[in-house]
């Protein structure tokens, strides 16, 4: 039994330490992912190691050493996205619909041909702004019912799991699709009016995981994300990029975004809000994701009922306030951070002059 005892610690010991490794080998990058099913498996591991090892022995109070040790490192990185943490984002009970900006996040899956959940949470959350994943030519016929009341849109259907579709209330400027890392991968950008007047800068990304099946490294999906980081860090406008990111809150690449960009996630100190995958409950985690800058407080966020995909859609409502969210602080970058992400769009020899920069030129 101690001999079992030893090989699962050693694993688990494994799974752990291999994200420290800054390789981008899918599998390096895919040990980000289950962090908070590596600290259940840490915890029952403790609790089988406290009863079935002989205390006495050396071996087993190091065999519980590694596992705790274990166990605090998968929680350092799960903790921020628990109730146990400070929130990042202040909340908003703001009832001027003049300063609010709701967005709807779902990526409906390619193959889902049922349109009318995602169109009834539409219908019930009126959303300001919605961005749709995965939609193809088939979604485009679907979705367009909503053109009467969502007038301003962006369309880039596609057949490969990567079309992407915005509608929008509030009026978009300036608007783009580009591909910014990888050719058949677009992402949306574009400045929206608030009923306010304010504009705000949007980017909608939606860049390629890595797996055996698509990217075997995460290089392209990392430099999107760090080249993003780099065009918003500066700008004078208010901010929000959202979209799938392919990426779990809790990784190394989106800390690097986070601390690249200055933008905020609110869902630090109020849950993970696991949007993938829908269809089990046990194996979750936070895929889809707004970031925003501290103009903005919140007002709510949601994760919606299934809509046939395997994500749940995710609804944002921002509100803003740029005297009140002046003092709201996320993730201040270090020297390293920034060698690192040079590293990482250099690789890819993309930057952050690649990304539009909407409503930015007009100021």
């Amino acid at each position: 039994m101690t001999m079992t005892l030893a090989a699962v610690t050693l694993l688990l010991l494994v799974a752990t330490l291999l994200p420290l490794w800054r390789h981008p080998h899918w599998l390096v990058r895919g040990m980000d992912f289950p962090r908070l099913l590596l600290a259940v498996a840490a915890v029952l591991l403790l609790l089988a190691q406290c009863t079935l090892l002989p205390l006495a022995a050396p071996l087993s109070w190091g065999l519980l050493a590694a596992t705790a040790a274990c166990l605090l490192w998968q929680f350092w990185w799960i903790a921020p996205y628990t109730p146990l943490w400070r929130k990042e984002v202040k909340s908003s009970c703001n009832d001027d619909p003049s300063v609010r900006l709701g967005i709807m996040t779902a990526n409906v899956l390619a193959t889902n041909r049922n349109a009318q959940p995602l169109l009834q949470l539409v219908q019930a959350y009126q959303p300001d702004v919605l961005v749709t994943l995965e939609s193809d030519q088939w979604w485009q016929d679907q979705l367009d019912v909503l053109e009467p009341v969502m007038p301003h849109s962006l369309k880039c259907p596609l057949d490969n799991f990567y079309g992407m579709h915005v509608y929008s209330r509030l009026p978009m400027d300036d608007t783009s699709i580009e591909y910014l890392v990888e050719d058949s991968i677009p992402s949306m950008h574009a400045v929206v009016t608030l009923r306010s007047g304010d504009k705000v800068r949007l980017h909608f990304l939606h860049p390629a995981p890595p797996s055996p099946t698509e990217n075997p490294e995460s290089a392209e999906r990392d430099a999107e994300l760090v080249m993003v980081a780099r065009s918003v860090v500066d700008s004078r406008l208010p901010v929000v990029v959202t979209g799938d990111l392919n990426d779990v809150a809790w990784s190394a690449t989106t800390r690097l975004f986070r601390a690249i960009s200055g933008l905020l996630d609110p869902r630090v100190g109020r849950g993970m809000f696991n949007t993938f995958h829908a269809d089990y409950s046990f194996l979750r985690w936070p895929l889809d994701h707004l970031f925003h800058s501290e103009h903005f407080t919140l007002r709510t966020l949601r994760r919606l009922p299934p809509i046939g995909s395997d994500h749940f859609a995710l609804f944002t409502e921002l509100v803003f306030t740029p005297a009140r969210g002046a003092d709201q602080e996320g993730l201040d970058a270090t020297r390293e951070d920034h060698a690192l992400a040079r590293s990482i769009t250099d690789a890819k020899q993309v930057s952050a002059a690649d990304v539009p920069m909407p409503g930015e030129h007009a100021l």
